[in-house]
């Protein structure tokens, strides 16, 4: 089963699971509770939605990919969202990269916006490529 949350980022009081499905996954289904290995659980958020959507290029880490990248320590990763709190960041992520370039470094944003949507066409075209 993939992992995913269908969050409103631009939500004023956001549910705290829009900041905390993916680190809570790593941190305490993974490792506190150890019901999957983390190497899964990496896997069901990245690699298997990308795949199930049709994302070439997008959930791995490979040569020629887009180098969409999360740097996050298995040993403290957290999430601290809560209904009081709801955007509050998690712990244990030090590093984001989108397309290549860091959009998140040591708890903030780092103001680059390398993303952009990708449309039913596009995801055909490089899919061709």
């Amino acid at each position: 089963a993939m992992v995913a949350s269908d969050g409103l980022p631009h939500d004023v009081f956001p549910h705290p699971r829009l900041w905390g499905t993916f680190p809570r996954v790593l941190g305490h289904y993974s490792r506190d509770l150890g019901l999957m290995p983390l190497e899964e659980a990496v896997h069901r958020m990245s690699g298997l939605p990308a795949s199930e959507f049709g994302l070439t290029g997008r959930g791995v880490l490979a040569s020629g990919a887009h180098a969409d990248i999360v740097i996050f320590d298995a040993a403290t990763v957290a999430d601290r969202a809560d209904f009081e709190h709801p955007t509050e960041a998690a712990a244990g992520i030090s590093i984001v990269m989108v397309n290549g370039q860091t959009v998140w470094r040591d708890g903030a944003a780092t103001g680059a916006r390398p993303g952009h949507a990708l449309k039913r066409q596009d995801l055909q075209a490089e899919a061709a490529s």
